[in-house]
């Protein structure tokens, strides 16, 4: 990737990391019509930086989030003893002779800050393969899937637009949006030749389908109490359960009227 893709990447990041915040500070401070001018900024900055990225840098499918978290465990090096002489896996482990267990040798040992838990040969091939995972180039596009891509960016825009013309309460952005996504999963699922994180994004994007089930208006006439009965017979019927069900109960109707966690 180039600099200034990177740093797109970085920005779109720091916007899905920072937009339920803003949204909910907002709304303490300037009230309802700021928090709509804030939502409409980030959702139209997050469309032009998806859509840099998709028409004139060629990202592909973009993945949510935008940069692949770090697992430093999986990216710590061997420790500088394990590069020595007796770097290959052989002579790091043992095989019993009975049991055929792979052990690490007391003399390869690594210090306690470099430790793991797994035999060499099984850290060297899951670092391979994450390395491989990373530096995967995107699937490229057709007019078709950069069509669906597009649909899939400039949605809460679409969205938003609805919204304003029809409110809340109307059917119109639920079901727009709806048909929006629908139509962009199905002109993506022609396309073969995905790479992991391709496919992952895409089933991703197929579960978040259940979102419509807690959107307004959907949620407020059929949702809501089923959901609501269903979660109370679970906390009064099924021992421990309560313990999940009982605060998520208390916390779904704060966090259904929080545009960035059920629409963003």
């Amino acid at each position: 990737q180039s600099l200034p893709q990177q740093k797109l990447l970085t920005w779109l990041s720091v916007l899905e990391c920072v937009e339920v915040f803003a949204e909910m500070g907002t709304a303490r401070v300037w009230g309802e019509m700021g928090r709509w001018t804030i939502i409409v900024l980030i959702q139209l900055a997050k469309a032009v930086l998806r859509l840099l990225l998709l028409l004139w840098y060629k990202a592909g499918t973009q993945t949510s989030p935008p940069i692949v978290p770090l697992k430093r465990e999986q990216q710590q090096p061997l420790h500088p003893q394990d590069m020595g002489d007796n770097s290959s896996g052989k002579d790091q482990t043992y095989v019993g002779r009975r049991s055929s267990r792979v052990m690490r040798s007391l003399q390869s040992t690594p210090s306690l800050q470099s430790r793991h838990w797994g035999s060499p040969q099984q850290r060297e091939e899951s670092q391979s393969r994450r390395a491989e995972e990373v530096n995967q180039p995107p699937t490229p596009l057709g007019l078709q899937e950069t069509i669906a891509e597009s649909i899939y960016v400039t949605r809460p825009l679409l969205h938003l637009l609805s919204l304003g013309m029809w409110g809340q309460r109307s059917w119109k952005p639920w079901l727009l949006s709806a048909v929006l996504d629908i139509s962009s999963l199905s002109l993506l699922s022609d396309l073969k030749d995905l790479n992991r994180r391709e496919r992952a994004e895409l089933r991703r994007r197929t579960i978040l389908l259940l979102y419509y089930l807690l959107r307004s208006p959907f949620y407020d006439r059929y949702s809501e109490g089923r959901i609501l009965l269903l979660l109370r017979l679970l906390a009064d019927y099924v021992p421990g359960v309560g313990f999940v069900t009982r605060p998520l109960m208390d916390y779904l109707p704060a966090w259904q009227k929080i545009y960035f966690y059920n629409w963003g």
